[in-house]
């Protein structure tokens, strides 16, 4: 198949790469502008895996890109959904402190969140907290009411609506497989097709490392593939949560524990641990994926990395293995719930950077190379921000590139 040319490419048509390419259509609608993606749909993958929680910006650190970026990406996602018939619901939700040490911790969220500019945050006592949500248990809780919840494939499907109406290219089925310079043009070639771009922008997700590597770029990150498992609450017994229903979250580790979130179709979730995958897709608990496996287990921040977390490691292990032990967490804050109102769920995989140090990189992280930028790190919560990082990357290219 003869070359194919662009002024731009995007790799991956996750939330992001969408995001950012519809950036690139209103603010450079004269761009000749292609995205790939090794799948045959949009939002296959961690997008398509997604809770479906517009985050508020309440738990990351105050300046940073996550902080800035969730408390923005909230509103313009909110804005998104209204303007083009997406159904979002902006339901609000309650932090609920369950023993006395929780407390504190509490207070302090609530004073990040109110410093990173998250509205209408109030402190609520017991018998104010169960006035929104009747069954939930605590000492106190704090109420984030700008919350909402959306389907995110349907956002995705949206951006690559629009991009397609502006004129942007949407080429499904071709898995990046080499990149390479030639003459100061990048030359990515796929299984859809040799394509020659001017810009590179490499969103590709749980495999934004090997592309960056692919490129010929050093960096010290991995990205290692967390799989989150989910139990769905039974429909006779989805009234025990009205909303979202979340505990305090341990300090010590990266992630949020396990918690209640309604969907936008009625459903209710809850989960989900956080299981280390060894295979990037793994959303099934199939066997690790070899070759995956060995370039983690390869990997000197691994074992830096397990070495910190082995015992919350093997906490989440067993909750997976032992239902009544994941239950158990549950019953915290909802103790009505029963082994039996539980059916197993869906799952989805979080692609983690880790670097060399063994350190889990909290913020997003972005590498250049040549006419290349790589999206190397954008966890949770890049969907509710995908606007606003598509606003940092394509801002980022202008600059960089310096583009008119």
């Amino acid at each position: 198949m003869p070359d194919r040319g662009s002024d731009l490419l995007i790799i991956g048509a996750g939330i992001v790469g969408l995001a950012t390419a519809l950036k690139v259509t209103r603010r450079f609608p004269q761009m000749r502008l292609i995205i790939v993606d090794k799948e045959t749909r949009v939002a296959a993958h961690q997008t398509g895996h997604n809770s479906g929680v517009i985050h508020s910006g309440l738990y990351y650190k105050t300046g940073s890109l996550k902080a800035r970026n969730c408390v923005a990406g909230a509103a313009s996602m909110k804005r998104f959904c209204q303007e083009h018939g997406v159904v979002f619901e902006e339901c609000g939700k309650l932090v609920v402190a369950t023993t006395r040490d929780e407390v504190p911790r509490l207070e302090a969220l609530h004073q990040r969140g109110a410093a990173n500019g998250v509205p209408g945050l109030v402190m609520l006592q017991r018998e104010q907290f169960r006035e929104i949500e009747p069954h939930c248990a605590g000492i106190c809780a704090l109420q984030v009411p700008s919350t909402g919840i959306v389907d995110y494939t349907a956002v995705a499907q949206k951006y690559a609506e629009l991009i397609q109406r502006s004129g942007g290219e949407l080429v499904l089925g071709a898995k990046v497989v080499a990149l390479r310079q030639d003459s100061g043009t990048n030359i990515v070639e796929t299984r859809g097709g040799t394509f020659r771009a001017r810009y590179v922008i490499n969103c590709a997700g749980l495999y934004s490392d090997t592309l960056t590597r692919m490129a010929g770029v050093e960096t010290n990150l991995e990205i290692i593939p967390f799989r989150g498992e989910y139990y769905e609450v039974r429909p006779e017994r989805r009234h025990l949560v009205k909303a979202l229903i979340y505990p305090v979250p341990d300090p010590r580790f990266p992630f949020l524990g396990v918690h209640f979130t309604r969907r936008v179709n009625g459903s209710v979730e809850a989960g989900p641990n956080a299981l280390l995958a060894f295979r990037r897709e793994g959303y099934t608990g199939a066997p690790p994926d070899m070759q995956e496996a060995m370039e983690t287990l390869r990997f000197p921040g691994f074992w830096k990395m397990a070495r910190k977390y082995w015992r919350m490691g093997l906490a989440e292990q067993y909750r997976a293995w032992v239902k009544s032990a994941f239950v158990a967490a549950l019953r915290k804050m909802v103790p009505e719930l029963q082994e039996s109102d539980l059916a197993q769920g869906g799952s989805g995989v979080r692609a983690q950077a880790v670097d060399a140090n063994g350190n889990l990189v909290d913020d997003f992280h972005f590498v250049h190379s040549a006419n290349m930028i790589h999206v190397c790190n954008v966890p949770s919560p890049a969907a509710t921000a995908s606007l606003e990082i598509a606003r940092e990357i394509v801002e980022m290219m202008a600059q960089r590139f310096d583009l008119a």
